[in-house]
């Protein structure tokens, strides 16, 4: 009997090793199976879409800006670093009347990608205005025109107030205007004349050509001479602008002779007319200085339609 019950029991702990066996075996195929299943598994880069914050085309994904097409005929468009008074001097426009066109309550602040009416209201656009497309630029970005402070503000003050805006021509730093306020517009008959056509210029004053005319660095004639010499209009016309709020031109002066052409006179010491009055050809308008220049000198432009031309092909000979 005893025998018999330690072979039952010598089979029993046989047959329980056999299946523990067979347990770890099957274990050990499935362990390998998975193994097998994850080395095969792919791996997805989501690094892309970790640094931007957000997947492309979802709900507060950055967008590119749209670039802005060119202005319709008649418009322009204000870029980083413009003033009034230089948008009005390159379309050949007196800028009160532009200020008033475009309801400017304040003309010393405008807006990039600002549309601004360059010409009167019912005028021929396409017939009057210069070419004023202007390169894409960023949206919403404000643009404040030259800081203007009192005519006796130091060389160094004025410098300093203009920094960051684009020199005209490069012929010393930059200059600063007396306060304007802002103002109703002069009348189109008073600041624009309709008459176009030519006119018969004469030179402003006489002296040697220091610089001729360069449309890329020197937009007219830089004349030289004494400081304190009478400076002349060289036609007859209305007064546009008389001051020195456009960096480069120091004390200046446009006059507007018609409705295709302007002539600017800069580096001046003293004015000796302003705003809205009407001058006749030869009549003293300044005295040659050197404001917002390196000597003594005039520079003088003739625009056609706001566009610089070279003033020795508008001259008589001297």
């Amino acid at each position: 009997m005893f025998t018999l019950r330690a072979m039952q029991t010598n089979n029993k702990q046989t047959w329980l090793t056999a299946t523990q066996r067979v347990v770890c075996v099957l274990a050990l195929t499935t362990l390998a199976a998975c193994a097998t299943r994850l080395d095969q598994a792919p791996v997805v880069d989501r690094s892309s879409t970790l640094s931007t914050g957000a997947a492309a085309g979802a709900p507060g994904a950055a967008q590119p800006a749209v670039p802005l097409g060119p202005p319709p005929p008649g418009y322009y468009r204000v870029k980083p670093g413009d003033t009034l008074y230089r948008i009005a001097l390159e379309n050949g426009q007196n800028y009160r009347d532009i200020a008033a066109w475009n309801n400017l309550s304040n003309p010393n602040q405008i807006e990039v990608d600002q549309l601004l009416r360059v010409v009167p209201p019912g005028a021929n656009a396409a017939a009057v205005t210069p070419g004023v497309a202007t390169a894409p630029v960023t949206a919403g970005a404000a643009v404040q025109g030259a800081p203007l402070a009192p005519s006796g503000t130091s060389g160094a003050a004025a410098a300093n107030a203009n920094a960051g805006v684009p020199p005209v021509y490069g012929t010393g730093p930059g200059a600063t205007a007396t306060t304007i306020p802002p103002q109703p517009a002069a009348s189109a008959a008073a600041s624009s004349p309709a008459a176009g056509g030519e006119v018969t210029f004469g030179w402003p004053v006489r002296g040697p050509v220091v610089n001729a005319f360069d449309d890329n660095t020197n937009k007219g004639l830089n004349i030289g001479g004494k400081a304190g010499e009478p400076v002349k209009a060289a036609a007859a016309g209305r007064v546009v602008y008389a001051g020195n709020g456009l960096r480069g031109y120091g004390n200046l002066i446009i006059i507007k002779h018609n409705a295709t052409y302007l002539t600017a006179y800069a580096h001046n010491r003293t004015l000796m007319v302003k705003e809205g009055d009407a001058v006749t050809k030869g009549q003293e308008i300044a005295q040659m200085g050197d404001t917002d220049a390196d000597r003594v000198m005039l520079h003088f432009e003739i625009r056609r339609q706001g566009k610089p031309v070279d003033p020795m092909k508008y001259l008589p000979p001297q």
